[in-house]
């Protein structure tokens, strides 16, 4: 059975002094000395903070990016910034238009790519303390998609006439980065993923995923996230987030796990899996029953971040209960529903808002598990 920490999904509110920072840099104010200063200074904070608060496994809390998947995509090479001239449409609100495209050969090179030095800091600020610095990325599927995604297709199949070569060659880069990661000491890698939530959820499929299977779709997103996963060392832990968007508290995509639950739940050769459930819009646990290895955990994100307001302790206990009626109670553990800011600008709660969160997951796990 698969040992079970204390960890947050990843992201949390960036303070005040790190969004100012960050806007003086992009408008040539501050050097990037002054900036990763600045960052040093505060993620070091936010590392402290998740220690008193009880977190065995830690993260920076990505200050270092303005988005949650975007940024790590950019340190590969043959994938290049871009602006896609208008953000996704979120349930009433539209983000920036920050995009990803293909200029050439995708690779990785641990020289260049900027999430390898971020990591060492992080992984030495974690070691001080005696707790495990968790490395969140987006997954796979998730560059894929972006990379394919309306009129960034052309440039990719400018570069990659047959699609299959850019999975490939994708898988392959992510995995060297999975490897170059561990040698840098991670042992938890998490893959962010919101693509099976395109698939998931009816709507959102017809109006934008457009001329595709899903069963097609959905073999992709499996073949190219296992691919990268592949023939890992065996003290890697390798979680992933099943995120159904969370930008400004607003949210992209609703709809049960039914539709993905035994291609994700049952094949992908991941460990942990952070499952939003924090509202009727993710269904009900039914889909849990495809948890049919052992080894896998099923993490249930019934403590929202998307607002203040803190849960009842006991309703929250019923709701583990209830799930435990679909997998053994030994394979369930309990997080917040997602990170508190995938993005800079953060989910509207306060700081405090975010602490007292934690503090009641760790509660209920206390009482929960023992």
């Amino acid at each position: 059975m698969t040992k079970k920490y204390f960890e947050h999904v990843g992201s949390f509110l960036r303070p005040e002094e790190l969004k100012i920072a960050r806007a003086q840099f992009a408008a040539g104010e501050i050097s990037q000395e002054e900036l990763t200063a600045i960052e040093d200074r505060l993620i070091t904070e936010l590392v402290d903070k998740q220690v008193a608060v009880g977190l065995e496994k830690i993260t920076d809390g990505e200050f270092r990016r303005a988005n949650w998947h975007v940024d790590f995509f950019w340190g590969f090479e043959g994938i290049e910034r871009s602006q896609y001239g208008e953000g996704l449409h979120f349930a009433g609100v539209e983000t920036n238009d920050d995009s990803a495209i293909v200029t050439g050969k995708i690779s990785f090179n641990k020289a260049t790519h900027p999430f390898i030095q971020h990591y060492r800091f992080i992984k030495q600020l974690a070691d001080e303390r005696g707790v495990e610095a968790k490395l969140t990325i987006p997954a796979p599927a998730q560059c894929l998609i972006e990379l394919q995604r309306g009129s960034n297709l052309e440039k990719a199949l400018a570069v990659y006439p047959n699609p299959a070569d850019l999975a490939q060659d994708l898988a392959a880069a992510y995995r060297q980065a999975i490897l170059a990661f561990y040698d840098e000491g991670a042992r938890t890698i998490q893959l962010d993923d919101c693509t099976w939530g395109a698939i998931m959820d009816d709507a959102f499929f017809q109006s934008v995923i457009k001329g595709v299977d899903k069963d097609f779709l959905r073999e992709n997103f499996l073949r190219i996230n296992n691919a990268a996963i592949v023939d890992l060392p065996e003290d890697l832990q390798i979680n992933t987030h099943v995120c159904r968007g969370n930008y400004q508290s607003t949210y992209l995509t609703s709809g049960s796990y039914t539709p993905v639950a035994e291609t994700l739940f049952g094949r992908e050769n991941a460990t942990a899996y952070f499952l939003e459930y924090d509202n009727d819009r993710s269904g009900g646990f039914e889909p849990l029953a495809e948890f049919k290895n052992p080894d896998k955990v099923a993490v249930l994100g019934l403590v929202t971040t998307k607002d203040g307001k803190l849960e009842d302790k006991e309703q929250l206990i019923a709701r583990i209960k209830e799930a435990s009626q679909h997998i053994p109670l030994e394979q369930l553990w309990l997080a917040t529903q997602c990170g508190f800011a995938s993005t800079e600008e953060g989910n509207i709660l306060t700081d405090e808002d975010q602490w007292n969160k934690l503090k009641l997951v760790k509660e209920v796990i206390d009482e929960v598990w023992g």
